[in-house]
């Protein structure tokens, strides 16, 4: 199993990096985590749209599902519907977004999210299979619904934290993964209500489930001495490898 960046800015593209959007492969299956503005460009220099086999949006902020509009697109005419999972009242929010660039006359059918997915919507708590993984849901806490997302098959396990402030169930959503991908969005913890982590946060969370590896990503900022900062914050506190999520790098997810 192998994780990789599509996309890794906080809120909209910079730099000429995409928001954020995350592709994990296995030999069986190819799964799609989030797909923010300029995913969709990233996404078709490693395979396209049309070699997915789901796509898991952890929360409904554009920055993490604005692009499904052009790859349902792409997909309008592709043989079988690609499973799309969602938090609740995603389809509601999809639907309006599609009717916002119908395909043809009529705003109300001529959608490309009808005919490019098959949209289910998910809870904390529920697993999902696809291929040969399990994935399993965390809500976490955000100013929005928000689920992290663990994933594991037999080859290794990755958490994936979406947006989130600091709460208990971080620990359970990470414990003993072989590799945890988390939002590493501000220089210091966050005291708001609003929910985001710094790279301490991440790098605590890291220690304390016993996470092989920990990968950081949702920068605040795309200014190299930012993201150097917050590497540097999260070795402080985490004794494994530490990686800034750089587009287009792979990471192969299990021990050896």
């Amino acid at each position: 199993m192998e994780l990789v960046v599509l996309g890794c800015q906080a809120g909209m593209p910079a730099s000429g990096q995409a928001s954020s959007g995350y592709l994990v492969a296995t030999s069986r299956c190819r799964i799609l985590l989030d797909c923010g503005p300029g995913v969709a460009a990233a996404l078709s220099a490693h395979g396209g749209a049309t070699g997915l086999d789901a796509v898991v949006i952890t929360h409904l902020h554009p920055d993490h599902c604005y692009d499904l509009l052009p790859i349902g697109t792409t997909r309008r005419r592709a043989p079988q519907p690609l499973p799309l999972h969602v938090p609740r009242g995603g389809r509601q929010l999809l639907h309006e977004l599609g009717g916002v660039f119908p395909l043809g006359q009529d705003p109300r059918q001529d959608i490309s999210f009808h005919h490019a997915f098959t949209i289910q919507e998910y809870l904390p708590g529920q697993l999902i299979r696809v291929g040969d993984c399990t994935l399993g849901m965390h809500g976490l806490r955000h100013v929005v619904a928000n689920c992290g997302i663990r994933i594991r098959s037999d080859a290794g396990t990755m958490a994936y934290t979406g947006d989130t402030g600091l709460t208990d169930e971080l620990l359970e959503l990470a414990r003993e993964v072989d590799l945890l991908l988390a939002e590493t969005t501000l220089a210091s913890t966050d005291t708001s209500d609003w929910g985001h982590l710094c790279a301490t946060d991440a790098a605590r969370v890291a220690a304390a489930a016993g996470a092989g590896q920990l990968v950081l990503t949702h920068f605040g900022s795309a200014d190299p001495q930012w993201t150097h900062a917050r590497k540097a914050d999260a070795e402080r506190v985490f004794t494994g490898p530490v990686h800034l999520a750089q587009p287009g790098t792979h990471y192969p997810i299990g021990r050896p």
